[in-house]
């Protein structure tokens, strides 16, 4: 089985909830022995029999997906040896004076992509024991520019308690969050391409490993003025990175390549035509494409 959450307060109360809400025992008297814990986000976050059959053939009783950490993941949690256990390291969790050496992408080579597999008898074990103590991470925020504090517990930080707990090392392909306007760009872009069984899968004709560096500016924040500002969403196989900023509107058949920057000077709209072709180049104006 698989279970999606969204949760901002946090999900460390995943287990306990399974066992509250009688789900637990629902899934146990079905046969079933393992569950997949995975953001709502991440569009990647797909059941892979390989990982399922490993752990029941080594007898895990957790798994934590993680995957190479690029310098767009320098807050991701990262996995670490701690009194002879395998523990989750939060970004929130380290002193300032080390926050820098935590974001090194040399030093922690991986990060916590959220992806869970949780044995369930091991579950229902551990929480009627009232054995998953798990810290509370304070996170500061800043919310309509009140600052405040928000407490929140980890699932990942579970594995500690798990015995033959294991940190899985995946393809970056099982990582594709959606938490802001770019992302949702790349997805919906001809970079990727939705199976028929459901399955989101990046584009073979993308020569480069790595996604576009894309960053919008905030007249693209919120999902409908998003889509209003695209006819149709740009070719990006070739793009390497895009920076746009001001009023920009995008017509339909556009392509992308290169490094690019749109930026509509204050209080001007600017529009890029359909089937415009825009390579390695800065647009400030009409003239420019």
């Amino acid at each position: 089985m698989m279970i999606q959450q969204r949760n901002p307060p946090g999900h460390g109360d995943v287990f306990p909830s399974l066992m509250n809400s009688g789900k637990l025992d629902a899934l146990l008297s079905k046969g079933k022995e393992y569950v997949f814990v995975a953001n709502s986000d991440n569009l990647g976050a797909v059941v892979d029999l390989k990982i399922l059959n490993h752990l029941i053939q080594n007898k895990n009783e957790y798994c934590m997906e993680v995957t190479p950490k690029t310098l767009a993941d320098v807050k991701g949690g990262t996995l670490i040896s701690y009194d002879g256990k395998v523990q989750l390291l939060e970004i929130a969790q380290v002193p300032d004076q080390h926050v820098n050496e935590f974001k090194s992408i040399e030093k922690f080579k991986i990060f916590n992509t959220n992806n869970l597999w949780v044995n369930l008898n091991a579950v229902k074990r551990l929480v009627e024991a009232d054995a998953l103590k798990m810290e509370i991470i304070p996170n500061p925020k800043e919310v309509d520019g009140i600052k405040v504090l928000q407490l929140e517990t980890a699932a990942g930080a579970a594995i500690r308690f798990f015995d033959q707990a294991i940190g899985a090392n995946v393809p970056r392909s099982r990582f594709l969050p959606v938490k802001a306007s770019s992302d949702l760009l790349l997805v919906q872009s001809d970079l990727y391409t939705l199976t028929d069984d459901g399955y989101v899968i990046r584009n073979p004709a993308r020569a480069n490993p790595s996604n576009p560096s894309i960053e919008l500016g905030p007249e693209f924040k919120k999902v409908a003025s998003f889509l209003s500002r695209f006819k149709s969403i740009p070719s990006i196989i070739e793009l390497d990175s895009l920076k746009v900023t001001g009023d920009v509107y995008f017509g339909a058949g556009i392509t992308l390549k290169g490094n690019v920057t749109v930026n509509a000077k204050s209080g001007v709209k600017l529009e890029i035509p359909d089937g415009a072709v825009i390579a390695n180049k800065d647009v400030n104006g009409p003239e420019d494409i």
